[in-house]
């Protein structure tokens, strides 16, 4: 397919759908948005009238079987992804995810394997998008060796501040819709493996802080799912690494990473510097003898940008492969999502990949 109009079915029309993949999937050529199917009619058609979107159906089954369309985007909590996907995939059409791929590490195998079973098919998931534009310029620091061996990573995710008791009960804290998924977490181990590639042991403690909320109907239900995580990881690469991930600390730094190396360190976080766009991010490295670390300069060729909806439009006509996630890459956090679990329910490390 390469000149021929594209058309997408939207399966579940949140957030992130109306505000990235709706504009995204209509600023390509060629392509119409043809269906909707939201959590309930009236929402649907709201959408559908606010996006001028043809078609309207009651139930997810029936867009994407439907003839209209020729590829899906699924914007659903993580519970129906793996679903959703698959039957698209059976139906002959390409698949765009949101992120989170699944609600566990089978979900996740269940659909790359579909998705292998129809290599004609682009299956794409949406990728973390914190540190696009100063992943390659971290990977070429890296790559380049100036760092030495690398020794240990550490990478703080901080969300919050102190305990919120009052907020209505969000899907994330939900484990009917999020499965093993954690605050921030597998979206951060995704960019970790952009630049260091994955673990191969992790061992994780964790700790719920807020126990219960009430829900949209007020009633109050039980929370399982940590608001705070530490997780131990021996990486495949050799190096060590540490990830906190929380939203119940207050005054805390915000989120910052740390790259030690045998002949230099690296950071990542919030930019001193107001002349580049690059999401507030900056990359400071200083080197053995050095006073401290530096801010360096993010080459324009290396920042890159959100492109999600492009790239998969590009993929179905073959114009370019998909970078930004593919389904194997998702696996492998699913894994890991998994396996944080699994170490801090049994106090135990878990090797990597999970044989499920």
């Amino acid at each position: 397919m390469n000149e021929d109009v594209i058309k997408i079915g939207i399966v579940g029309a949140g957030g992130n759908t109306k505000l990235r993949h709706i504009p995204g999937l209509k600023e390509q050529d060629n392509v119409e948005i043809v269906s909707v199917c939201n959590s309930t009619r009236a929402s649907s058609e709201k959408v559908a009238e606010e996006f001028g979107i043809p078609n309207v159906y009651d139930n997810w089954i029936d867009l994407v079987r439907s003839s209209d369309s020729n590829a899906i985007c699924v914007g659903t909590y993580p519970n129906l992804h793996s679903a959703i996907t698959i039957e698209a995939l059976n139906a002959g059409k390409h698949v765009l995810t949101e992120a989170r791929m699944a609600t566990n590490a089978k979900e996740a195998r269940n659909m790359l394997m579909a998705a292998t079973s129809h290599p004609g098919l682009v299956s794409q998931i949406v990728p973390a998008p914190m540190t696009l534009p100063v992943d390659k310029t971290i990977q070429k620091v890296i790559s380049e060796g100036s760092l030495g061996d690398l020794i240990y990573l550490e990478m703080n995710v901080n969300t919050g501040s102190f305990p919120e008791r009052e907020s209505k009960l969000h899907w994330r804290q939900n484990r009917d819709l999020s499965g093993y998924n954690i605050m921030q977490m597998g979206i951060w181990y995704e960019a970790m493996m952009r630049w260091i590639g994955p673990a191969k042991t992790v061992m994780a403690m964790a700790k719920v802080v807020v126990k219960d909320r009430k829900d949209n109907d007020d009633v109050t239900r039980a929370i399982d799912i940590p608001d705070h995580v530490d997780i131990l990881c021996d990486m495949a690469i050799g190096c060590q690494a540490h990830m906190k991930v929380t939203s119940v600390i207050g005054l805390a730094p915000k989120t910052e990473v740390w790259i030690y190396g045998s002949e230099g360190t690296m950071k990542l976080s919030q930019s001193t510097s107001s002349t580049v766009d690059r999401g507030n991010l900056g990359v400071y490295v200083g080197y053995k003898g050095s006073d401290g670390l530096t801010e360096i300069p993010i080459d324009l060729s290396d920042q890159g940008y959100w492109r999600v909806e492009e790239e998969f439009i590009n993929a179905i006509r073959g114009i370019e492969k998909v970078t930004h996630t593919s389904f194997a890459d998702g696996v492998k956090y699913m894994d890991f999502t998994e396996a944080v679990t699994r170490s801090f329910r049994s106090g135990k490390s878990v090797d990597l990949p999970l044989l499920i």
